[in-house]
């Protein structure tokens, strides 16, 4: 009888099936250029290191504010802000979470060397960090932050104990310091290829339904929709735009879709008497520089045929952007009428500022960054010769974008931002750079405007709402009146999965992650 028991026994243990792991591969159009969580602060980098890492609060798709290191915020007084933190949080390897990292990170965040673009806005009014006790600090500042909310959600927090002094972006790139508090753990990188993730089963958060997370990397937007096809990953981003239709119709496959808080535009080299890439017809340099012209910079703004470009090119996926801010942002101006597409009126500003003739122009921009961007170029290049500009195009990787933007070597660029604020991008790409306030971190063509800069400095520290709204449009209507930036469009995000896989919680602020992805029942 003892044999026949061990004998059943042992047939149903090899007949009970062993509980099926869950494992999410996503194909993903961008890599991040570094797995340091403060060296570049861009949608693709951010993405990852908040499921390894975590801030104090975050952004939801609602735009609304949540906790994950704190666990509340309040003011209490003008220059000084309490915050509760979660003292259940502990590091991958059990260290705990301390009010101390907090200091620590905050230090750290603006000394990343060969940085393309820094989070230090987000730490830039702080004077120090009082310890209270093991949940309580208190962040004192130079003056008032009304942005102090969405600041803590910005970067995310390190250890003292686990990333020390001397913590080096290729220490984390290596994977030595990818320790955080987040819901997955690090398991691997094979740069420009893929991250692997595994669930961090000691999260104090609800239980994340992936046992495992692969993104592999695939910028070329057609494989990426075959991978999909061929059931290769379960998960794409940046869906091609000539490839919705047909997953439209195949009950395979299921489309998440969002309006998205990221708008495109363009920035003029405004600022130097002469500009790298800018000649004559026949080649040669100019005496100088035409973009420093507003009549040239609204030519240009002029030439594009924003709404043609948004039905045609992106086929309703994105929409003509009327000003530097999305178009659910606060603060944005009211009441603009759409920017028109007036060639006639471009060739005659033209002429006014000395150019009947045109000049030539070569335009930078990514291709890989986000949908379409590499036509999109193309389609400017051709407006802007249609006016007499004669326009070629160079395409890059965005890390080498980004790098040769940040050195100023181009004379005119294609870029996004994305930010539910108007006052945001104001002070992260156009206001005058001042590494020492985090003014201007992304201010790549090194932008300044006084009479822009005063009602925005004013804004930034004013916390009264109905003010600050008021300085926020002043300055937003000196931008756009002297176009020191040229807006293109407005776009709309897009997944596609495996209907009997997934299903996505599409993101305003483009994030591609397991978080936002479930399983299908």
């Amino acid at each position: 009888m003892r044999h026949l028991l061990l004998a059943a026994a042992a047939c149903l243990a090899l007949a009970a099936p062993a509980t099926a792991q869950r494992t999410l591969t996503i194909g993903a159009q961008t890599p991040p250029s570094a797995l340091d969580p403060h060296y570049h602060n861009t949608q693709q980098n951010t993405q990852i290191a908040r499921l390894i890492f975590e801030p104090l609060f975050e952004l939801d798709n609602k735009v609304q504010f949540q906790p994950r290191l704190a666990r509340s915020m309040r003011m209490v007084d003008e220059l000084t802000w309490e915050v509760k933190l979660n003292t259940e949080a502990r590091f991958h390897d059990g260290t705990p979470f301390e009010p101390e990292d907090v200091a620590y990170t905050f230090a750290r965040v603006p000394t990343v060397p060969n940085s393309p673009a820094l989070f230090t806005p987000a730490v830039r009014s702080i004077t120090s960090i009082e310890v209270v006790d093991r949940e309580t600090i208190r962040l004192h500042t130079r003056e008032p932050n009304p942005l102090m909310r969405f600041d803590m959600a910005s970067p995310v927090i390190l250890s003292h104990r686990i990333h020390g002094a001397s913590a080096t972006t290729a220490d984390f790139n290596s994977g030595k310091l990818m320790v955080g508090t987040g819901p997955y753990r690090f398991v691997s990188w094979r740069h420009a290829e893929r991250i692997e993730l595994t669930r961090n089963e000691h999260w104090y958060g609800p239980t994340e339904p992936w046992d495992r997370v692969v993104y592999r990397y695939i910028p070329n937007p057609g494989a990426r929709t075959a991978a999909l096809l061929a059931g290769e990953v379960d998960l794409i981003d940046y869906v091609p735009v000539q490839d919705i239709p047909r997953l439209q119709q195949e009950r395979r496959f299921a489309l998440f879709q969002v309006d998205s808080l990221t708008f495109v535009y363009l920035f003029p080299d405004s600022m130097r008497d002469t500009t790298p890439f800018v000649t004559d017809m026949q080649g040669k340099p100019l005496a100088r520089n035409p973009l420093a012209d507003p009549r040239v910079r609204w030519a240009l703004a002029l030439a594009i045929p924003r709404q043609a470009i948004a039905e045609r090119l992106y086929l309703g996926m994105a929409s003509a952007a009327d000003q530097f801010a999305s178009p659910i942002a606060e603060h944005r101006l009211e009441g603009l009428e759409p920017l028109p597409h007036d060639p006639a009126r471009a060739r005659a500003l033209l002429a006014e500022a000395g150019y009947p003739n045109g000049f030539r122009l070569t335009i930078h921009g990514p291709n890989g960054h986000f949908v379409n961007d590499d036509n999109l170029l193309q389609a400017l290049a051709q407006a802007f010769t249609r006016i007499g500009v004669e326009t070629r195009v160079e395409a890059l990787p965005p890390p080498t974008l980004f790098t040769r933007a940040t050195n100023r070597e181009f004379s005119l660029f294609m870029t996004y931002f994305t930010s539910a604020l108007t006052l945001n991008p104001l002070r992260q790409v156009v206001m005058t750079r001042d590494p020492d306030l985090g003014h201007g971190p992304f201010n790549r063509q090194r932008y300044s405007n006084p009479q822009m800069d005063r009602p925005l400095a004013l804004a930034l520290t004013t916390m009264d709402e109905a003010r600050r709204k008021q300085l926020t449009q002043q300055a937003a209507r000196v931008l756009y009146d002297d176009m020191g930036v040229i807006p293109i469009i407005n776009l709309r995000n897009s997944w596609a999965g495996r209907r009997d896989r997934v299903v996505y919680d599409p993101s305003p602020t483009n994030f591609t992650q397991p978080t936002l992805a479930k399983p299908v029942p």
